[in-house]
């Protein structure tokens, strides 16, 4: 099995000495709602625990929450609300999107407030090894000097990295311009902990490694994220916990996911396209949103816009309809093994699989399953598809379901007097009465169903609105 390592920029092949992988993933920062560039970065990553778990490894998924920062305080002052309540709220919302979303393969989600013990710990450790530095009346800072490898995951020197400004490390009396907070001191009014560090809070950066040490020990598997957070977060979560462990590679393998763009923009607030997660869900069903963000690679940008969600939209309900229209035949189709079928079968899980190892193609796992749609669904308007493969294909698409999360839901019970419409215009129509049939049609279209006639039968269904 094939990883793209940000570290190497390559693709590399997953070595491990056991069965264990440990995933963390940069969690939000909970002022507001979460958007559809977190949706991106959480379906990818819950798409990849959930294959590596169904490769047969054991996968602990670790999460942050963000719910102490610059951006938190500023926010809870305008709400003219206490901040704890502020991160409660949106923490409690981001839960909620997560679920909607279909995403259930994060083993614990753990909130920075409840490990300041190891954010100081791990602060108190770099300040004795002579690598955080006080500055007065602001905080303790981490010296991108004292660690020459800064830089080794984005190809960023020291030098450029002077530009580099991160939520709390605005400080004019840093040593070096990029160097950035570890612990940043509060005013009275502001919230914080008392500690030998002074009254304070964590930085943005120490808050990740403080946590993973805690759950995984200074080093583990995998690290990922969204690509705007290789420089400067993840560079410098690297320079903490390398420095404090001095073990190296802190992670075996980074993997980051692509940039979202809204229509061809850059998504803002000022540019009125900032899309919220539950906005999203609104206007398109989940299946759909993680459809259009796994036919693109994880590692590629996408661009959400209408056509393309409305695009995967109608491929979702295709699948939707395919999983219908074999258990509605199921009864009529053969005992006789449908050789066709059963190589078609096979070349979709080889596919499928050869595609998910070569570093998480989706696109072109997902585009095997439409080749194994094309090819099955005129044996079952035939009838020529037998049980075995119908029971196979059907027991497929529930793998698929478990993993992609690209299957809608059962469609809703077909009311007894639509049922019962249905009956009698098929009764018409096997009569050649095709005047009432037609009539009968009509009358179901009219209550909102619409009528697909089969080899096996007729399917009705809930009529799109278009």
């Amino acid at each position: 099995m094939q990883i793209y390592n940000t570290l190497g920029r390559k693709k590399e092949e997953l070595l491990l000495s056991g069965s264990k992988i440990r995933i963390f993933v940069c969690g939000p920062t909970v002022y507001d709602h979460s958007h559809i560039g977190h949706a991106r970065t959480y379906i990818v990553f819950d798409l990849i625990a959930k294959y590596l778990r169904h490769k047969g490894y054991e996968v602990d998924y670790l999460q942050n929450i963000t719910d102490i920062d610059d951006k938190i305080i500023e926010r809870a002052k305008h709400k003219e609300i206490n901040p704890s309540d502020l991160t409660q709220e949106y923490k409690e919302a981001y839960y909620e999107d997560m679920k909607a979303l279909g995403i259930t393969s994060v083993t614990r989600y753990t909130p920075a407030t409840s490990h300041i013990p190891e954010i100081i710990s791990q602060v108190k450790r770099l300040i004795e090894k002579s690598i955080a530095y006080l500055i007065e009346d602001d905080g303790y800072y981490f010296d991108l000097t004292k660690f020459p490898d800064y830089g080794k995951l984005s190809g960023r020197t020291v030098e450029g990295a002077e530009d580099a400004v991160s939520r709390i490390d605005e400080s004019n009396k840093k040593k070096n311009r990029g160097d950035f907070a570890l612990w940043k001191f509060s005013k009275p009014e502001e919230p914080g902990w008392d500690s030998e560090l002074g009254y304070g809070r964590p930085g943005w950066h120490i808050e990740d490694t403080a946590i993973t040490e805690k759950y995984f020990g200074p080093q583990y598997e995998i690290h990922g994220g969204a690509q705007d957070l290789v420089f400067p977060h993840h560079e410098a979560e690297i320079a903490q916990m390398e420095s404090i462990s001095g073990l190296k590679p802190m992670v075996k393998y980074w993997m980051h996911s692509g940039f979202l763009t809204i229509n061809g923009k850059k998504m803002s607030k000022s540019l009125n396209n900032f899309v919220t997660i539950r906005d999203a869900l609104t206007e398109y069903p989940p299946q759909a949103l993680r459809l259009m963000f796994l036919s693109a690679h994880y590692r590629s940008p996408i661009d959400y816009r209408p056509e393309n969600i409305e695009g995967s939209e109608a491929a979702v309900a295709r699948i939707g309809e395919f999983l219908q229209k074999i258990k509605a035949s199921f009864n009529s189709l053969q005992e006789k093994k449908n050789d066709k079928a059963r190589l078609a079968i096979l070349s979709f899980e080889s596919s499928f699989e050869r595609e998910m190892d070569d570093d998480f193609n989706t696109p072109s796992a997902i585009a095997a399953l439409f080749d194994l749609m094309r090819l099955i669904n005129p044996t079952i308007d035939s009838l020529e598809l037998d049980k075995s493969s119908a029971d196979k294909i059907i027991s497929l698409l529930n793998q698929l379901d478990d993993l992609l999360g690209i299957i809608p839901p059962q469609q809703d019970e077909i009311p007894i007097n639509i049922r019962v419409l249905v009956q009698e215009r098929e009764k018409e129509r096997k009569n050649n009465n095709f005047t009432r049939s037609d009539e009968l049609r009509k009358e179901i279209k009219k209550l909102g169903y619409e009528i697909e006639d089969a080899t096996f039968g007729p399917i009705a269904k809930k009529e799109k609105i278009v």
